[in-house]
């Protein structure tokens, strides 16, 4: 960082400089110095439109395009002298610009405010970072695809209260993941789409005389249209709050498929395996293989909510149209959505490596009674009425539990005492597959690579 100036760009009205103390508090360009692409590409969208108005020459808005493509290059290569007496990014940039071309750099504010700039700016980056979050999705719903094709075959135990509740599919459990994704990408591009409306020429809330067009930088920066209202424009950060609560719920999809990992992946169940290159192990015991990146995944939803309960409690009293309060909705915007992107790509990964165990998931499939639903299900099928089958099917249970024997293997003749229905017959059809393939109903799918291609047409 430089000193290039202590006279700041509004400093024309007052006498004297903040204190030391305050200007360090107030400065931002720790946090705002991600947007300098996107204050380089607003600016030049509004030097052109004012060239093309002819509030400023066309020369001097080739000036600006060229005095700005020079400081992109400038910051590019690291050579580029941040100063903090500067404040923000915005600042620094037209600082650097007026040393390149000082007439016209002059010139470049004119019909516009830091308010829309910041405004612009910020909707820009939001924007991007929300497209390559909703591709992280699709990568995590790849690797998915990837996992319920390789084990479509396997059975695993359908859980509800963590308890075994009836048997499913490894591809049904892991479709039901990707299906959950696809409405959380279109949350972030809900979020994507409401924010591409453009701020730029409201200026400081009330907008400008000068002859600008609106509409011109709005389709040059790829926003739907400019905003109409010249105080909404500069005020709103109701897209930021719209994109940490997308990026939130997107985390809680996440951290459930994680806590999912830490407890199939444990000792007393070993149905899944991290990869080696998603796991660590232990400095002091070297029988471990801790899931960490699972871990920090589920933790991450912490980060993902606090973002948003910042950004309301940061917003939710302010008054048209700008306040400074604003400036601290940047960092925690950003931070939402970088966090959210870097976590998509690490859970990718380790859904894709994930290795599974087969036979303990077969072995659990046939515990816990998982089946009894659908004995209850056989007898309402041949007219008794379920909640009596219901009933029945309890009664067996315990008889099975105090027994220690599956409800296959129940005494014919004790089963015969709760109910004639409850025939051997009857109850050796009562297998895990068996189960699966009974329900063919829209929700259920016993084969389920037909499933997985039609996601896979979707996804890509």
């Amino acid at each position: 960082m430089t000193e290039r100036t202590k006279n700041p760009l509004w400093g024309g009205r007052f006498e004297g400089g903040p204190a030391a103390l305050f200007e360090a508090f107030g400065h931002s360009l720790d946090a705002d110095i991600k947007l300098w692409r996107q204050d380089i590409e607003g600016s030049k969208a509004h030097a052109k439109m004012l060239g093309a108005q002819g509030i400023i020459t066309s020369e001097e808005a080739d000036a600006l395009a060229k005095g700005l493509d020079q400081v992109a290059s400038e910051i590019e290569a690291g050579t580029f002298e941040w100063s903090e007496a500067l404040e923000d990014v915005h600042m620094n940039i037209e600082a650097r610009l007026r040393e390149i071309v000082p007439e016209a750099g002059g010139k470049l504010h004119t019909g516009r405010s830091r308010n829309d700039q910041v405004a612009t700016d910020l909707r820009l980056w939001v924007r991007a970072a929300l497209e390559r979050c909703a591709e992280g999705v699709r990568e995590v719903q790849r690797a998915f695809l990837i996992q319920a094709e390789q084990g479509h075959d396997a059975l695993m135990p359908g859980f509800t209260h963590l308890q075994i509740a009836q048997p499913v599919t490894y591809a049904h459990h892991c479709l039901a993941y990707v299906e959950m994704l696809e409405r959380d990408r279109a949350r972030l591009l809900a979020a994507r789409d409401h924010l591409n409306v453009s701020p730029l020429g409201a200026a400081a809330l009330a907008g400008t005389p000068h002859p600008i067009d609106r509409e011109a930088t709005a389709k040059a920066l790829g926003f739907e249209r400019p905003m109409t209202n010249s105080l909404d424009a500069v005020s709103a950060r109701d897209f930021c709050l719209e994109a940490a609560a997308a990026a939130s719920i997107c985390g809680v999809t996440l951290s459930r498929y994680a806590e999912e990992v830490i407890v199939f992946a444990s000792s007393p169940f070993s149905y899944w395996k991290p990869s080696e290159s998603f796991s660590t192990g232990s400095s002091i015991m070297p029988q471990k293989r801790n899931p960490d990146a699972a871990e920090l995944i589920r933790a991450k939803v912490g980060r993902l909510a606090g973002a948003f309960t910042a950004l309301t409690l940061q917003t939710k009293g302010l008054t048209l149209a700008y306040a400074k309060d604003m400036q601290e909705t940047k960092p925690v915007t950003m931070d939402a959505l970088e966090e959210l992107e870097k976590t998509l790509l690490v859970c990718a990964g380790m859904v894709a490596e994930m290795g599974i165990n087969p036979d303990r998931m077969d072995e659990d499939a046939n515990k816990g009674f998982a089946t009894a639903t659908d004995l209850a299900d056989s007898l309402a099928a041949d007219g008794v009425a379920f909640r009596d089958a219901h009933d029945i099917v309890g009664r067996l249970v315990g008889l099975c539990e105090k027994e220690g024997c599956l409800l296959s293997d129940a005494p014919e003749e004790k089963a015969l005492q709760i109910s004639p229905l409850l025939t051997k017959e009857r109850l050796q059809r009562l297998t895990p597959k068996a189960s699966i393939e009974a329900k063919r109903r829209t929700g259920t799918f016993p084969d389920s690579r037909e499933e997985v291609r039609r996601w896979r047409e979707r996804v890509g």
